[in-house]
């Protein structure tokens, strides 16, 4: 038998046997040994650290006032199962605006302009938002004989007038035709109410405020002060806050986009004095509302949010 310090020899001299042509090779099994223990030795090491790690916090712990997350817990992933996922938002409309009536339909404006995220700016968080903030609208008035669903209208619809309330949404990609300005501008000096969120920035506003200066000329876009009625006809409300939105507001800020720091809510008042358009710049009322059921959104940005719409509401139908 062969001893383990002859091994190499007799391996080579068999090899040049068989071969004829292969000299003997030498084979160092010392660092090769020692290499593959080494890595036996870490992957034990690993197993038994995974084993003996502490299992991970139950859910995520809310930290401070602002009812913001902890970063380690933000990941989409995480989210707990009752949140809504993202493109879960065409909620059915088993009866449709047009079969029944009621007192008070919350009204999109299906307006033209350039696509956003491949689809019409007009549409961005839609239907859900305006479902959702119905649901809230009904607890909060519950003498409201409202309708329950979604209610997109062009601004050329005959049937328009029946809705004296309209919602629009980023309006930086507006891009009115002429017939569409006509009509809106009929609705709007004939009772019509208009309120505009989530848009942003330098950019977003010059957009607005030229498509706003084609439709209603001889009015000034204004600052609407504090003591107006609309911050106090149901909540009152006593500062203007900067609500974020879905994705923001979920990993803690920032709460602003684009060039977007500080919020504003402007208007244009008729000659008699009614505000017949509210603008909502550098905020996003409708994420607040369509994520108001997400726990990880902050409760205080839907809190605001909902407070601004159920005033714009009222102040809508009694004005």
């Amino acid at each position: 038998m062969t001893s383990q310090a002859e091994f190499p020899r007799a391996a080579g001299e068999a090899g040049a046997s068989a071969c004829g042509t292969i000299p003997p090779v030498p084979i160092r099994r010392t660092a090769f040994l020692a290499v593959a223990a080494a890595l036996a030795a870490a992957a034990v090491a690993g197993l038994l650290a995974v084993r003996t790690a502490p299992a991970p916090a139950p859910g995520p712990q809310v930290r401070g006032l602002d009812d913001r997350r902890d970063v380690r817990t933000r990941y989409r992933r995480s989210l707990p199962p009752e949140a809504m996922p993202l493109f879960d938002r065409y909620v059915p409309r088993p009866v449709l605006p047009d079969d029944v009536l009621r007192e008070f339909y919350f009204t999109r404006l299906a307006y033209s302009g350039s696509p956003y995220m491949g689809r019409g700016s007009w549409s961005v968080d839609f239907p859900k938002a305006d479902v959702q903030f119905m649901i809230g609208l009904k607890r909060l008035l519950d003498q409201l004989d409202a309708y329950d669903y979604y209610n997109a209208r062009q601004a050329t619809d005959p049937e328009l007038y029946r809705f004296p309330f309209l919602y629009s949404v980023e309006v930086g990609h507006m891009a009115l035709r002429e017939d569409e300005r006509e009509a809106l501008r009929r609705y709007l000096l004939a009772g019509g109410f208009w309120v505009i969120d989530d848009f942003w920035g330098s950019w977003e506003w010059a957009n607005l405020e030229r498509e706003l200066s084609e439709l209603l000329p001889e009015y000034r876009i204004v600052e609407i002060p504090l003591d107006h009625p609309i911050f106090h006809c149901f909540y009152d409300v006593e500062e203007i806050l900067q609500v974020p939105n879905v994705g923001q507001g979920r990993y803690g800020g920032p709460t602003w986009e684009q060039d977007g720091y500080t919020p504003h809510v402007r208007g244009i008042f008729d000659d008699h004095g009614r505000l017949i358009v509210v603008i909502n710049w550098n905020t996003d009322l409708g994420d607040a509302w369509e994520w108001a059921e997400d726990e990880w959104y902050p409760v205080r940005f839907s809190h605001y949010a909902y407070q601004m719409g159920v005033n714009f509401v009222v102040y809508a139908m009694s004005h």
